[in-house]
């Protein structure tokens, strides 16, 4: 009997699948990699693979190491897929192909199995990653085959599906919803949403969130500790990488923090609708960006802006076991060096104000920024300076003039 490793996030597209392949002929080990997603129960999900017929469901947890050596590099990376999405999602995936192939190892198994569709990001995420890490896996993708596209041509015939073999799933007729959780976000698609005429984050369930107009009336304080760019503490307190993000999904969540709805361009061409909540992550860019205005240089800062978009897209299109990845993560290393200090930020409503920043690493001299007389800068020093910056336009306005 072929012996398979599966993705297993106990929602309505693995847990087809996991049944699907014990139709195949396959063994199926499940992998449950927990990667802190806040609305699920693992014991629940767990014995849901079982009763399925999973030879083996393993929960493997790795919401540390999505945090620290994940999350945390792609945030002081400053990096949004299209200037919105945090990558939540994108994040995650090479770490959950790692894990399934570290697995696959141990059990024997010679293919890889994932839920993603044919039609999305996620199926380049699993498989450029699996591939780089392993070059001869065989990855098996359902969603593009044939014959079990004619089986369950859409959500709603998997939903009847499990309905009939009695597998409980959260999506229904009424809500059939996409969504992918862990402790960084949540993301919503399919379903109404498809219909760009509806209110989005109105339509949306949220796991993470409240409303901004239903976030209490008072602002809240909330302090976040960087030393070279990593979070280190919340509110004074030493924390972990998750203790922290989870620390701050509470905080920010209860004020809204967070919430956007976009589309997006997919790495397969297309556009796509999807509403995603990302409370903790947002708050630690946002006060991550406030320390690095005090702390970074200004050109090392410009350069890695003009190179954040591209990293969010290599992220975004599966590219994280890249060489070129790999040499951007030592620069971002370097880069960050001086981004030591705290931000206190004042949540309120889904707005993030700044009410304080602190640096012993700061560039901020108030004796040459004072708008006040005196103080260390000449301002006769800008007559020179600009005469030589004015120079190629004063030649070619000699040469070549401009009509006004």
């Amino acid at each position: 009997m072929a012996r398979c490793v599966l993705a297993y996030s106990g929602g309505l597209d693995t847990s087809v699948i996991l049944s699907w392949l014990k139709d195949e002929g396959y063994e199926v080990h499940a992998v449950y990699v927990d990667l802190g997603q806040p609305c699920e129960d693992r014991g629940a999900i767990m014995q849901k693979a079982e009763r399925i017929g999973a030879a083996s469901a393993r929960l493997i947890d790795v919401q540390e190491e999505l945090c620290r050596d994940f999350a945390f590099p792609i945030m002081q990376w400053q990096a949004k897929y299209e200037d919105m999405y945090l990558l939540g999602t994108s994040i995650a995936r090479p770490l959950i192909s790692k894990v399934c192939l570290q697995v696959a190892r141990q059990v024997g198994a010679e293919a890889y199995v994932h839920g993603a569709t044919g039609k999305g990001n996620d199926q380049c995420r699993f498989q450029l990653a699996a591939e780089a890490l392993d070059p001869q896996v065989k990855v098996v993708a359902p969603w593009r085959n044939e014959a079990f596209r004619k089986l369950f041509p859409g959500r709603s015939e998997m939903i009847a599906y499990c309905q009939q073999k009695d597998i409980p799933v959260k999506a229904s007729a009424a809500k059939p919803y996409s969504s992918d959780e862990n402790c960084l976000h949540i993301s919503y698609e399919a379903g109404q949403l498809e219909n760009l005429s509806v209110n989005g984050v109105e339509l949306v369930d949220f796991g993470m969130t409240t409303l901004p107009q239903n976030a209490p009336d008072r602002v809240e304080p909330v302090t976040v500790a960087f030393e070279s760019g990593v979070p280190v503490a919340v509110g004074g307190k030493q924390m972990t990488a998750f203790e922290i993000v989870n620390t701050l999904n509470q905080v920010g969540g209860r004020n809204g923090i967070g919430q956007i709805d976009m589309v997006e361009n997919r790495f397969v061409g297309m556009k796509s609708r999807g509403v995603y909540e990302a409370p903790g992550m947002t708050i630690l860019y946002h006060a991550h960006r406030v320390l690095e205005q005090i702390t970074m240089d200004r050109d090392l800062m410009h350069l890695r802006d003009r190179l954040a978009p591209e990293v969010a897209e290599m992220v975004y299109y599966g590219f994280w076991y890249h060489a070129k990845m790999d040499a951007l993560f030592a620069f971002i290393k370097e880069a960050q060096r001086p981004v030591t200090g705290e931000v206190t930020l004042n949540l309120y409503k889904g707005n993030l104000q700044v009410a304080g920043r602190t640096s012993p690493n700061s560039l901020y001299d108030e004796g040459i920024a004072t708008m006040e007389g005196g103080g260390a800068y000449n301002q006769t020093d800008a007559e020179g300076f600009l005469r030589i910056q004015g120079l190629p336009s004063r030649v070619q306005g000699k040469f070549r003039p401009r009509s006004y």
